[in-house]
């Protein structure tokens, strides 16, 4: 399999994920500005919508969005219990939390990263941000993941959105819990690795 990725973006949850699989993979770069990859190829053409993360499966298929990405990993290691059985209560908790991280998080934080974003649009993005965290807070009280005792793929996501933070002057620290929660999952070994492989660590 290849992983097309960009330093830091979402697709880090699923390096992440594909580490603590066990799964055999690739890391495939791709430019922010050019759409172009490491290995020479035009992103576009791989994942027209132009934005990461993309699968390649071994067979050629080309598999998109985060969410979807993340759930395929998990299935393909059921014994790493990166997401609970397919058609079990447990396993609809982790699609919500996913859907939450992406549509709720993710897309608040995205327009703090764009400069051509007017100052009005991050202050209201900046505002629905905060409460969401500030639910997340409470939602998360003192349990160590997301869902269940075991790390899944929404801990790997999550922990990769929250770290963006840092870069837009979202304190972590007006959340005790969620610090911690990415304090904690961030020195997971698998986590470690897949930091170091994008140049985040040394």
């Amino acid at each position: 399999m290849k992983l097309y990725y960009l330093t830091g973006a979402c697709s880090l949850a699923s390096n992440i994920s594909l580490r603590e699989a066990g799964l055999k993979f690739e890391l495939v770069k791709v430019d922010r500005h050019t759409k172009m990859t490491s290995d020479g190829a035009d992103y576009r053409e791989i994942n027209p919508k132009g934005y990461v993360p993309a699968l390649r499966l071994d067979n050629g298929e080309i598999l998109t969005e985060n969410d979807a990405i993340l759930q395929y990993i998990a299935d393909r290691n059921p014994a790493a219990k990166l997401a609970p059985p397919a058609g079990s209560f447990e396993r609809y908790r982790l699609i919500e939390w996913l859907s939450f991280i992406s549509t709720e998080l993710h897309k608040s934080f995205t327009p703090l990263f764009r400069a051509e974003a007017p100052d009005a649009a991050k202050e209201y993005t900046g505002k629905v941000l905060r409460g969401r965290l500030d639910y997340l807070e409470k939602a998360m009280g003192t349990r160590t993941f997301l869902v269940g005792e075991h790390f899944t793929v929404a801990d790997a996501y999550l922990y990769v959105v929250l770290g963006w933070g840092a870069h837009v002057a979202v304190d972590l620290g007006r959340w005790p819990q969620l610090k911690r929660f990415h304090e904690r999952i961030g020195a997971r070994p698998h986590v470690v690795e897949a930091l170091k492989s994008e140049g985040l660590l040394k």
